[in-house]
């Protein structure tokens, strides 16, 4: 475990895509919220948790989530600030109503919107500058014939070093959440074979730890993360990043009463 990692508490968190309409995204929150600001290890801190909804829901979204410790996510931003850009969103709106962090790079993005790495470079630059956490997305396309982590480590944190690369040089990085998800298992029936994950994770954390000026950064698994997950990482797994598994609220429920049992990674 890296020094980047080693106090964190565990960091789980969902993003809604566009799976769901607006009154069903709020009827969600609602039911999030409310298991939020009973569980323990919500409230202990033993878990971080945040949530990610569409733009048109987040203020709404904010409202809900007022007086708990659930974090608000956008599910992506604009590299620029201000301009003739339609149908973009700027850092600077997003952290004015009230936004905590924002997902940057995710596979949907690269792949369908051709997003480059100097377009998610621009957008993780502008997440830092508008003080918003990025959440950044890293991931090989194939999974490794002979089911090695060498090369999908290597491959994970060359993108890693090429999306901070901008904020790097204008000295304004900080902490970041990784999210790594092999996009060989998003939407998959069955997650990453737990030893990948544990090994890439563990790659990822010692490569943070080369890297100063993203001190205080975690690393997080999504791509098909579930139930049992984290209690198999026995602790080598600083969190997870769900997708349609926590489209029930109670699902997520099932996650924070497994991270109690783990408790805060020490």
């Amino acid at each position: 475990m890296s020094a980047a990692t080693a106090t964190a508490p565990l960091t789980i968190g969902v993003s809604l895509k566009m799976y769901f309409s607006h009154a069903r995204t709020l009827e969600w929150a609602a039911a999030v919220a409310d298991i939020a600001r009973n569980h323990p290890a919500v409230q202990s801190g033993a878990v971080e948790l945040f949530v990610i909804p569409t733009f048109p829901s987040l203020v709404p979204v904010g409202a809900v989530l007022e007086g708990t410790p659930v974090l608000l996510g956008a599910q992506d931003l604009a590299w620029a600030d201000e301009g003739a850009f339609t149908g973009e969103v700027s850092g600077t709106e997003l952290r004015e109503i009230g936004v905590d962090l924002v997902e940057i790079a995710h596979a949907e993005r690269r792949s369908l919107f051709h997003e480059t790495d100097d377009e998610v470079a621009g957008k993780v630059h502008a997440a830092f500058r508008n003080h918003l956490r990025p959440l950044i997305c890293v991931g090989e396309t194939e999974q490794a014939a002979d089911g090695g982590t060498t090369a999908a480590v290597a491959e994970v944190t060359a993108q890693l070093d090429r999306f901070v690369s901008t904020a790097v040089a204008d000295r304004i990085a900080g902490p970041v959440i990784v999210a790594y998800e092999p996009v060989w298992a998003i939407g998959a029936p069955q997650p990453a074979p737990d030893a990948h994950i544990v090994a890439v994770l563990a790659g990822i954390e010692q490569h943070l730890a080369t890297r100063p000026e993203l001190a205080g950064s975690v690393v997080i698994y999504g791509g098909s993360a579930g139930p049992g997950l984290l209690t198999r990482g026995a602790g080598r797994i600083g969190g997870l990043f769900l997708g349609r598994f926590a489209h029930d609220p109670e699902a997520i429920r099932t996650i924070l009463d497994e991270a109690e049992q783990l408790g805060a990674r020490a």
